[in-house]
């Protein structure tokens, strides 16, 4: 797992959490590298969404270890590990319904390295060459550009999964956790949200987990492939080894993709 012999970004070693006393994840261990994408599928109900909520701090951490860019961050508050460096896109989206898109941006900007300061949308002003700038962002999502003084609640379901992911990116991630972003969209938005989440994986440098309910859109985008089911990972290889062998997808997922 992860890159070679470098030290992981991410790793989660025999994590069992879970909510209160319900235990969800068991004894689950996993790594991913720098810059590294990996898709994470399975069933409803197997511990993928609080895979996520467990590396950010949302549930309780009952054993086990997680690490961060070489520091433990197990009993790390929230919000610590947002400065860290790791982005979440929750489910629910969670933007600001009654602030515009403009102050949901501004609300997300930080500098690299967790430093405080403004980084403002529309001032130009930023941190390292490596900043996601107001212009960066826009580039990215030229709708959201265009929607700057409209709020959350007017914008259609893709442009508030996309401000959702723009707010997050604007704190300038090293990670980019995200819960089923395609969910409920029309086609036509997810392919074009694909191509804006490749164009991360690609040339952002931003290393993404992408839990995916949608199997194929997963396979596809990572070349790495974590199958969880009842809170433990059953499968951790090549997205193509399930691409070329559809039963066992369906084996392992126990739904056809």
């Amino acid at each position: 797992m992860g890159s070679g012999m470098a030290e992981p970004l991410l790793a989660l070693d025999a994590v069992t959490a879970g909510y209160g006393a319900t235990r969800v994840l068991e004894d689950l261990s996993l790594s991913l590298g720098d810059r590294e994408s990996v898709a994470v599928i399975g069933r409803n109900g197997v511990g993928k969404t609080t895979l996520l909520a467990t590396v950010m701090g949302h549930t309780t951490l009952h054993s086990g270890a997680i690490r961060f860019a070489g520091q433990d961050i197990s009993r790390l508050p929230v919000h610590r590990r947002a400065v860290a460096g790791i982005g979440y896109v929750p489910q629910e989206r969670e933007i600001f319904p009654s602030l515009t898109v403009r102050e949901n941006l501004e609300i997300g900007a930080r500098p690299s390295g967790g430093k405080g300061g403004g980084k403002g949308v529309g001032s130009g002003s930023g941190g390292g060459a490596d900043d996601w700038t107001d212009a960066r962002i826009f580039a990215l999502f030229p709708q959201l550009e265009a929607r700057l003084g409209n709020d959350g609640n007017q914008l259609s379901g893709g442009e508030q999964q996309m401000l959702a992911i723009a707010r997050a990116l604007m704190a300038n991630p090293r990670i980019l956790l995200m819960d089923e972003p395609t969910e409920g969209l029309a086609p036509v938005i997810v392919e074009e949200l694909v191509r804006i989440l490749a164009a991360l994986r690609d040339e952002a440098g931003v290393a993404m987990v992408l839990v995916e309910q949608n199997s194929a859109i997963a396979l596809n985008f990572a070349e790495r492939t974590i199958v969880l089911d009842r809170g433990r990972v059953v499968y951790d290889g090549p997205s193509k080894a399930l691409q070329d062998d559809p039963e066992k997808l369906e084996r392992l997922v126990a739904v056809s993709g």
